[in-house]
């Protein structure tokens, strides 16, 4: 009997790429039907385009596409997560619809599991991103594994082939907020890389922000790094140390020169300054933390499904 190849996409207002995405996939899959079957499972997180109408029409005649439909936006984290858990397949691929996970590293994903890597990722060489966030992304990418417990691959999205061990253990996972790539540098040290030019979104927007951005790096250093509160630590001792010993020169110099020793406002308001922005940020930092731990405590699920066709 054929293995399964399954093939997760999860969509949200791509009208202008699904119907060219699933077909790009089937031709691919084609020139490999004689060893593996497939299905291509997608995941639509409550698009307001035309995304679900058009999946309905393809998967009336393409049984070969699963759909889920979601019934609310749950953000690309969890919904992604939740549609690679739902796979049946030896080995799932994972890939997004906007085409920047070009179709023709499907054929390298299959031959570099078929030679026994567990996990195999895409790693951008290049893309068309602009100076500022290639930078900002670089940057990101050295600190986070400077401080975090696992080596993640940096360029990385988390696209790319996981083998049905690797998601045995994903179904095993409870975490309301599972990081892909975290995830999957915790269970393989030596994750296989396969380098490709990131091409440009083929068509439409990318719904991503700043504030998506942000959630995304804030959660793969909450969950995978305990060295931000250790800083915490670290810097309130040094921040106790240094006001220490300001406050005993002052105090020496204003004994020793009484009436001629001016103290002013100055040192005072610079110094509330500095220690209310540290204060601020540490907080912020810990409120992170405390988020993190009450999604966990609030056990809700990743997705809730409005609709699933063809399983």
């Amino acid at each position: 009997m054929k293995k399964i190849i399954s093939i997760v996409t999860p969509t949200y207002n791509e009208e202008l790429n699904i119907k060219k995405l699933i077909y790009e996939i089937g031709k691919v899959m084609d020139t490999l039907k004689s060893k593996y079957n497939y299905e291509h499972i997608i995941i639509d997180n409550n698009s307001k385009d035309k995304t679900p109408s058009l999946l309905k029409d393809i998967a009336k005649n393409n049984k070969n596409v699963k759909i889920i439909f979601n019934n609310r936006n749950f953000g690309q984290i969890r919904s992604a997560f939740y549609g690679i858990i739902q796979s049946s397949g030896a080995a799932v691929i994972f890939m997004n619809s906007d085409f920047q996970d070009p179709v023709d590293l499907i054929p390298k994903y299959i031959e570099s599991w078929e030679k026994g890597n567990m996990i195999t990722m895409g790693q951008k060489i290049s893309t068309n991103e602009s100076f500022i966030m290639k930078t900002i992304r670089k940057i990101y990418h050295k600190i986070l594994n400077a401080i975090s417990k696992v080596n993640m691959p940096i360029y990385t999205t988390g696209s790319g082939i996981y083998d049905k061990k690797v998601i045995n253990f994903f179904k095993s996972v409870k975490d309301p907020y599972p990081y892909l790539r975290g995830l999957a540098a915790e269970i393989d040290e030596d994750i296989s890389l396969i380098q490709f030019k990131q091409p440009k979104r083929l068509y439409g927007k990318s719904t991503n922000n700043f504030f998506s951005l942000y959630d995304i790096a804030m959660l793969a250093i909450t969950k995978h790094s305990t060295i931000p509160l250790r800083i915490m630590i670290f810097l309130g001792f040094i921040f106790s140390l240094i006001s220490f010993v300001i406050a005993t020169v002052y105090f020496i110099f204003k004994i020793l020169y009484w009436n001629s020793f001016e103290i002013g406002i100055g040192p005072i308001v610079f110094g509330m300054f500095g220690f209310f922005s540290i204060t601020i940020m540490l907080i912020g930092l810990i409120g992170e933390y405390i988020l993190l731990i009450l999604s966990f405590s609030q056990n809700f699920p990743l997705v809730i499904e409005k609709e699933r066709i063809n399983f």
